[in-house]
C-alpha cells in the first residue's frame, strides 16, 4: 500500500452534458455500479460471515441479533447496502469522512436498480463525519484499496476495530491478492488473522479477544509563522498536507492583505492554515472557512480554539453554493494543480457565486496557463504572475461601480 489516491471508478456511459461530479444535479442520469475489487470480496465473505453468525445466535443467544455494523467503503458503498437489504435485522452505518462521497452514495443506494433498491433500507444509515461514533460493534468492514493513503488506512483499521465489542469481528479487504501490508497491520490487533484468498483481493477477519491497551493518535500539531505571529496548525490523515504547511498555502498567505471589516471566504480550507493566519492578522476581519471533509472542519474549529480566533466561521459543504452569497470582500483558493481542471473551475465558479461586485478571487497554482486562458470569463482585471515555484491567480468579480481602493495588495 502507498501514499497516493486510490485509483478512479470505472468509466460508464453518460450524455456528454451530464456533470457526474455534481451530486445535486437532478437533471442527470446515473446508473448503479458494481462495486470495486476489494469491496466485493469481501461483501462475498460478509455475507458468509453473517450467514453463519446469525443461524448460531438462533441456538445460543449470545448476543442480540439485532446486530450493529460499520462500514467505510472506496466506493458507493455497495456492500454496506447489499448487507442491510439482505440481512433487515441488521442496523448497518456506512461512515464517510467527505460530504461529497456520502451523498453520492446515498443517491446511489437510491437509483432503481432492483425491485427494492428505490428507497434507503431503514436500517442503513449513511453518515459524514470526522470520526467514527464512539459507540459499540459487533461487526466492522473495510474495504481498501492498496493504493490508499496509508495512515488514513490505520485510522480507519484503529477506530473501527476499537468501536468493536470484545468478540466482535473486523473484516478488511484490499484489492491486492499479494498484500502483505494490510495483514501486518492487522495482526498488530490479534495474532490470529484469518485469510481469504480471492483472484482480485484478499480478505481478512480478525476477531477481538480484548481491548486496545493505547491508541495511537494520527493527528499531527505543528506551528508556523505568518506575519510574526506564531499559527498553531491541526492536521489529520484523509485532510490536505497532513503534517506539514503546504507551499502553496504560504505563498497565498504571502500574495494577500487583510483590511479590518473585510469578509474572506477561503474555498477548500483543509486544514485552515490560509484561514488561520489571515484571521490572525486583523480580528476585526472575518473568515469563512468551507470544505467537503468533515476533518478538515474539525481542525479549522480546533485550530481556532488553540490560536484563541473568535472571528472564523466554518462550513461543511460539497455543492459549491455556500452561505451568505454575493457578500464575500474576497475569495481565497488553492485548487488541484493538475487533472482535466474539472475542480478547478467549480472553485472558481463557487468563488463568484461568493464575492460581491468588486470582490477579489485569489488563487494559487502550478499551472497558470489554464487561468491566464479563462479567468476572463468570469473575471476582470486577471492577473497571473509567478510567486516562487507556484503562481498567484486574481481576479475581480465585474459590477457596475468597481471600489477604486483594491481590496487586497497582490504580490
Amino acid at each position: 500500500m502507498n501514499t497516493s489516491n486510490h485509483t478512479p471508478e470505472p468509466d460508464r456511459a453518460v450524455p456528454a452534458h451530464i456533470d457526474l461530479d455534481d451530486p445535486n444535479d437532478s437533471t442527470r442520469t446515473i446508473y448503479r455500479l458494481a462495486p470495486r475489487d476489494e469491496e466485493q470480496a469481501l461483501l462475498d465473505v460478509a455475507r458468509d460471515y453473517l450467514e453463519s453468525f446469525l443461524g448460531k445466535e438462533d441456538c445460543n443467544q449470545r448476543r442480540s441479533p439485532h446486530l450493529r455494523i460499520a462500514a467505510v467503503s472506496t466506493g458507493r458503498g455497495q456492500a454496506a447496502e447489499a448487507i442491510a437489504r439482505e440481512f433487515p435485522s441488521t442496523s448497518v452505518l456506512l461512515w464517510y469522512i467527505d460530504l461529497f462521497h456520502q451523498q453520492r452514495s446515498l443517491q446511489h443506494c437510491q437509483i432503481d436498480g432492483s425491485e427494492n433498491a428505490s428507497q434507503l433500507p431503514s436500517n442503513l444509515s449513511i453518515r459524514c463525519l470526522a470520526d467514527l461514533p464512539e459507540e459499540k460493534l459487533d461487526l466492522a468492514i473495510v474495504p481498501l484499496p492498496h493504493r490508499g493513503e496509508q495512515e488514513l488506512t490505520r485510522d480507519y483499521l484503529q477506530q473501527c476495530y476499537d468501536r468493536l465489542e470484545v468478540g466482535g469481528t473486523l473484516i478488511a479487504s484490499v484489492d491486492n491478492p499479494k498484500d502483505k501490508w494490510l495483514h501486518d497491520q492487522l495482526k498488530l490487533f490479534e495474532k490470529s488473522v484469518r485469510v481469504r484468498e480471492h483472484k482480485e483481493a484478499r480478505v481478512y477477519l480478525v476477531e477481538k479477544t480484548k481491548p486496545l491497551k493505547k491508541l495511537k493518535d494520527f493527528r499531527c500539531e505543528l506551528a508556523f509563522r505568518d506575519c510574526d505571529e506564531l499559527v498553531q496548525l491541526i492536521t489529520r490523515p484523509g485532510v490536505f498536507s497532513h503534517r506539514q504547511l503546504d507551499n502553496g498555502a504560504r505563498q497565498l498567505l504571502d500574495a494577500v492583505d487583510v483590511y479590518p471589516e473585510a469578509r474572506l471566504i477561503d474555498i477548500g480550507c483543509g486544514s485552515g492554515s490560509v484561514s488561520l493566519g489571515l484571521a490572525m492578522r486583523d480580528s476585526a476581519a472575518t473568515i469563512h472557512a468551507v470544505d467537503s471533509n468533515a476533518r478538515a472542519i474539525w481542525c479549522v474549529e480546533q485550530g481556532a480554539v488553540k490560536n484563541n480566533l473568535k472571528n472564523i466561521t466554518t462550513e461543511l459543504n460539497a455543492n459549491g453554493d455556500y452561505t451568505q452569497p454575493g457578500t464575500f470582500d474576497m475569495a481565497l483558493t488553492n485548487p488541484p494543480y493538475f487533472g482535466d481542471f474539472q475542480i478547478a473551475e467549480k472553485l472558481v465558479l463557487a468563488a463568484l457565486r461568493s464575492l460581491r461586485s468588486g470582490g477579489r478571487l485569489v488563487l494559487v497554482t502550478k499551472q497558470p496557463s489554464w487561468y491566464q486562458e479563462n479567468l476572463p470569463r468570469w473575471f476582470q482585471d486577471c492577473e497571473v504572475f509567478p510567486s516562487g515555484r507556484y503562481h498567484i491567480a486574481s481576479g475581480i468579480k465585474p459590477s457596475s461601480q468597481i471600489p477604486p481602493t483594491p481590496l487586497s495588495t497582490i504580490g
